[in-house]
């Protein structure tokens, strides 16, 4: 592994959008507003996570449309959409048709398997053909081909008065290499590099015993979360056509605290401790390992930054916001992440 970081290029942060059941209205509105501030600070990308049947942002496609007409510059992403929930062709044809919209600047994270809780909601999602249904990498392959051109039916030209195209419209060119997947698996990680994909990584792993990530099982003690996504990077750009230059954005919660009062400061390590046990040991049948959550200043968060294994392999990150905070403490997170630790880890805010 380097035994420098890579200077940080891009700094993003990621949102889920919680809301008021009563008051949908003002949530989507107070997500809209962070994106807006997060251009104003000089952020490269925001993003926004799917959250299906619960009070935050069911449909981040629509709101990041909602957001690249009160933007110019900043990337939007979703991060991610979960594919057990989408048609590839309807998703295709909504993601392009955003990319259109914001000229260019849609970063669609897309993940595989099926539904959360599917045995109750398939009846209503999948009424006819749960059982049918793949929920594997071939849905991600068919999403990757429709936005990439290939053609969807053997029938184009004109009938009648209508017009028809035998690729997804609009097409969007540059959408097929702006495609990333979410991933936390050295599977995912091969798969996505082998078919040209860029790689998010969050704050969860999956625990494997592999020759990749040996050295990482934590024989005498925990496993190394960040020794185990550090070998996910590795073996994805060891599949991709780019190699080393292939993009990795690396996501874990990272709160700043430089201009939080006592009252933030408390709140926010108190979630962080509350969410610390989770992090010892692998988590259900899956061995699912979770990163800590950071909190301090941002000299204290660059230090343990640049020790961290994985953070040394990426120069993008999407800072994932705690899903439970006010927008005020947001708007000092991010003016603290762009204004203290973005430049403490070498980025340089975008004009």
């Amino acid at each position: 592994m380097p035994s420098t970081s890579r200077p940080l290029r891009k700094l993003g942060f990621l949102t889920i959008g919680l809301f008021d059941a009563a008051d949908p209205g003002r949530g989507h509105e107070s997500t809209l507003r962070l994106i807006e501030l997060g251009e104003r600070l000089g952020f490269d990308s925001a993003w926004v996570r799917h959250r299906h049947l619960q009070y935050g942002i069911s449909s981040p496609v629509a709101v990041l449309a909602a957001a690249s007409q009160r933007t110019r510059r900043i990337q939007l992403g979703t991060a991610v959409t979960p594919l057990g929930w989408e048609n590839p062709l309807r998703l295709a044809e909504d993601l392009a048709t955003v990319d259109v919209l914001s000229g260019g600047r849609l970063n669609p994270g897309v993940s595989v398997g099926p539904p959360t809780h599917f045995d109750q909601v398939k009846g209503a999602l999948y009424p006819d053909t749960a059982d049918a249904e793949d929920f594997g990498y071939e849905r991600v392959r068919r999403l990757l081909d429709l936005v990439r051109g290939k053609p969807v039916t053997d029938f184009s030209g004109a009938e009648g008065f209508e017009v028809y195209s035998d690729i997804v419209q609009p097409h969007s060119p540059g959408l097929g290499r702006r495609m990333w997947y979410g991933g936390g698996s050295l599977r995912s990680a091969r798969w996505a590099g082998e078919h040209g994909m860029n790689f998010l990584t969050s704050s969860v792993v999956k625990v494997e015993t592999t020759a990749a990530t040996a050295d990482a099982e934590g024989a005498d003690g925990p496993p190394d979360f960040a020794a185990i996504q550090a070998a996910l990077i590795r073996e994805f750009r060891a599949h991709h056509p780019d190699g080393e230059a292939a993009r990795v954005s690396h996501g874990l919660v990272v709160i700043p605290t430089d201009s939080a009062s006592p009252a933030q400061r408390a709140k926010y390590a108190e979630y962080a401790a509350r969410r610390l046990p989770r992090t010892t040991a692998p988590q259900g049948p899956a061995r699912q390992l979770f990163a800590p959550d950071l909190v301090g200043t941002s000299a204290e968060l660059a230090e343990r930054l640049h020790a961290h294994a994985a953070f040394r392999e990426a120069d993008e990150v999407a800072f994932a916001l705690p899903f439970t905070f006010e927008y005020e403490d947001y708007v000092q997170i991010l003016t603290d992440m762009a204004t203290k630790l973005g430049p403490a880890l070498g980025w340089r805010p975008a004009g």
